[in-house]
């Protein structure tokens, strides 16, 4: 199964929004996922302007959850963006 691919796979069809980013039966991380799509068809964007993504994954229990991009917990592969922020104005010196 592509990540990426441009139509879900049958197993997204009875997924659940599974709050805690962590699959509901089991308790299992998204990195313990046998399989992983990525809906990039349709985007929402927040409040602040930023896009998220619905992430869908198959747990190697046999559950299927999904959760928003943007409710990930930090990891070392995904790091909080700080690009909008500025950790020292450059005009401040002016």
């Amino acid at each position: 199964m592509d990540a990426f691919a441009p139509v879900p796979p049958d197993w997204a069809e009875a997924a659940v929004h599974a709050w805690e980013f962590s699959c509901p039966t089991c308790r299992a991380t998204a990195g313990e996922a046998t399989e992983v799509w990525l809906n990039r068809r349709s985007p929402v964007f927040t409040e602040d302007y930023r896009r998220k993504w619905q992430m869908f994954y198959l747990c190697h229990c046999g559950a299927a959850w999904w959760g928003w991009s943007n409710e990930q917990p930090p990891s070392e592969l995904n790091k909080p963006d700080t690009s909008a922020t500025f950790q020292n104005d450059p005009l401040d010196d002016l």
